[in-house]
Order: C-alpha cells, then sequence, then structure tokens
C-alpha cells in the first residue's frame, strides 16, 4: 500500500513538474510564488485525498490539471494576480457543477470530440517544440528519448519520471550544467490577491474549468468505476473545485480526480482486502505532503538544466496526453470537422479581444456543430 502510493505520487509529480514550472513561467511567477504554487497544490492533493477516501471508504487519489498546466503555458500577456483570479473562478466552477446538477447537464452537451479537440490544440505546440529541443542537445536528447521508449514499453506510467532522471544525470555531469548549491528550507504559503479580468476569466479560467473536467476528473471517475468502486462524484467535485479555489489564492492552478495514477492505487496488489484500500488514500496525502516540502530544492535543481532538457521533456511527457485527445477528438464521426477546427484554433495561440485561444478554439467548433445540427434538422 504505501509502496503504490509513493510510486503513484512520485509518477505524478515528476512526470509533468516541469510543466507546472513553465505555466508559472508563463504568467511571471516569481521564486516564492512558484514554491507557494508547488506547496499548495500539494497541500490540496493531500488534505483532498485523505480526506475523500476516508470518509467515502473508496481509494480517490488526486492529481494536478496537466491540461490546465497546458493551458496556462500557453499564455501571455496575463500577470500572475489575474491568473490567480482566473484559478479561483476554475475551482468554484468545478464545486458548484459538484452541488448543482443543471450545471453538470451543461457541461455535459459539449460534444465529446469537440473538448478533446480543444485540449489537442492545447498540447500540440508543446510537443511540436521536442524535435527542436533536441536538435540542440545532440547525445543528450538521444540518451533522453532512448530511455523514454524504452521504458514505456515496460511501464509506461515510469517513462517521463525515468527520462526526466537520466536528462538531469546527463546535464549535470556531461552537459554542462552547473550543479546548485542546494538547500532545504521550509517552503512558505504566498497570499497573491486576486485580479478578476473579465477577458482573463473567459479566455483562462472557463477554459481552464472545462479542460479540467472533460479530461481528468470524467476520466477520473470512470477509472474508479473500473476498479468496482461507485466514485463519490458530488463530494469529489465539491472537495477538489473548494481546494483549488482556496490553493488558488496562493498560486496554484486547478486539481482533479487522478486517473493514470490511480490505476497504481486501485489494484490488488495494494490491498487484498478491497475494503480496506481505501488506507492508500491516507499514503498518499503523507507522500504529496513529503514532496510539496521539498519543493524549494527541486526548483533548484530543476531551473539549473538546460532550458532545451526541460522543453524536451515537457514534449515527451504530453505525447501520451496529446494521443489520446486526438483520438477522442476524431473519434465520434459527426463532430470531426468540428474538432479539427477546434484543435487548429487552439492550437494557433492567437487571442482575439484580449481572449486567449483556447476559448475562441471552442467557440469555433461549437459554432460548426450548431451549423452542421441545423443543416441537417431542414434536410
Amino acid at each position: 500500500m504505501i509502496s503504490a502510493a509513493l510510486v503513484a505520487a512520485l509518477v505524478g509529480y515528476g512526470s509533468t513538474i516541469a510543466l507546472v514550472l513553465a505555466a508559472a513561467a508563463a504568467v511571471g511567477a516569481t521564486q516564492a510564488q512558484t514554491a507557494s504554487w508547488l506547496l499548495a497544490i500539494c497541500l490540496a492533493k493531500a488534505v483532498g485525498a485523505a480526506g475523500l477516501s476516508y470518509f467515502s471508504r473508496v481509494p480517490v487519489v488526486l492529481a494536478w490539471s496537466t491540461p490546465g498546466a497546458a493551458l496556462i503555458a500557453a499564455t501571455s500577456g496575463i500577470s500572475m494576480n489575474e491568473a490567480v483570479g482566473a484559478f479561483v473562478l476554475a475551482g468554484v466552477l468545478i464545486a458548484l457543477t459538484g452541488a448543482i446538477k443543471p450545471l453538470e447537464r451543461v457541461v455535459a452537451l459539449i460534444p465529446d470530440g469537440v473538448a478533446a479537440g480543444m485540449l489537442a490544440g492545447v498540447l500540440l505546440p508543446f510537443c511540436l517544440k521536442g524535435p527542436a529541443a533536441a536538435q540542440g542537445l545532440g547525445w543528450i536528447a538521444v540518451a533522453m528519448g532512448a530511455v523514454f521508449v524504452l521504458v514505456r514499453l515496460k511501464n509506461p506510467a515510469l517513462a517521463v519520471l525515468a527520462t526526466l532522471a537520466v536528462g538531469g544525470i546527463t546535464a549535470f555531469g556531461f552537459g554542462g550544467a552547473a550543479w546548485p548549491a542546494l538547500a532545504l528550507p521550509l517552503p512558505r504559503l504566498t497570499f497573491i490577491a486576486p485580479s478578476f479580468r473579465l477577458e482573463v476569466l473567459i479566455g483562462l479560467g472557463v477554459p481552464l474549468y472545462l479542460v479540467t473536467m472533460a479530461s481528468q476528473n470524467l476520466p477520473g471517475f470512470a477509472t474508479i468505476r473500473a476498479a468496482g468502486y461507485e466514485p463519490p462524484v458530488g463530494p469529489a467535485l465539491i472537495t477538489t473545485g473548494g481546494l483549488s479555489a482556496l490553493a488558488g489564492l496562493f498560486g496554484a492552478h486547478t486539481i482533479s480526480v487522478a486517473a493514470i495514477t490511480a490505476a497504481i492505487c486501485l489494484g490488488d496488489d495494494v490491498h487484498p482486502d478491497r475494503t480496506q484500500r481505501w488506507k492508500v488514500g491516507l499514503a498518499y496525502a503523507v507522500a504529496w505532503v513529503g514532496l510539496g516540502l521539498l519543493g524549494p530544492a527541486v526548483l533548484l535543481l530543476l531551473g539549473a538544466l538546460p532550458q532545451n532538457v526541460m522543453s524536451l521533456l515537457v514534449a515527451l511527457a504530453l505525447l501520451g496526453p496529446l494521443t489520446g485527445a486526438l483520438a477522442g477528438a476524431y473519434g465520434p464521426v459527426p463532430t470531426r470537422f468540428a474538432a479539427t477546427i477546434t484543435l487548429a484554433v487552439t492550437a494557433s495561440g492567437v487571442a482575439a479581444f484580449g481572449i486567449g485561444a483556447a476559448f475562441w478554439g471552442l467557440a469555433a467548433g461549437l459554432a460548426v456543430v450548431a451549423l452542421d445540427r441545423a443543416k441537417a434538422a431542414v434536410a
């Protein structure tokens, strides 16, 4: 049980920490604000996982929103205070979705293909940066790519974590990266006053809510059901949304029910008695508290790595989510063209009226769907 929780936490942290740091950099977070972001989101996940698992007696593990971090990292012209306002809004919307059933039904009206197209459009630009980053790294990129491919054959969940380790070892050992003077100061939460600018709330807050719901919460609930448990959907949305809104005031973006890392914590090897597996949520919470306390040291280590290493790592880490998003976008035949429009507009990164591309991609896709349905109705 303890080993499963530790592996799940390390996989969740190591596989996408570079993307979270890219998101923090995109909104101009200071070193202190980035450290607060990491601590707040780790504590939110710990409290949420422990509370939901204990009260529901279902093994519920949480994750930070990986597509949400990609969405934030793709933005520009947004201050940290404005980003915090968007984070708070997204958290409140998630909580309201759990508390108000009609809102959940409104979200369900968005076609799956269009939602997946928006997610694919968010992820695609990061994956396309991988080859250019690899070109600048030479044999370090070869080592990282080889480890990623080989480990993925055996254990896909550990592939990015192993690639991060190899990238760090080769960069510090042979790539000219300077080893930082490590210190272990206790991290500190830093309150960041939210700024609610309408364009940012629409262009970042709403898409952050939608990608967190569509690409993480819903698959997370499906993963729990596949393991033979009934997920506490309402309480989970209210809890993760409320904690996201609170943690947002300290710089953190949204948390959600986990899918990939949840699978690690739901199998028979966790505990032979399935009625006792909920306790893995408690061990998972302890692991995330520990990772949160190590935040300053992690920032020093990753900050010393060459930017190309981080860019390549992010590109490799997002290949799996991009594959899933593309499959979802082009699965439903009736919405394939709408999904393509959504993907193209979102991936373009073009903002209009101060509102980000993800919103316009979703709006364009929904407009195409509406036109297609109107045509079918009069045919």
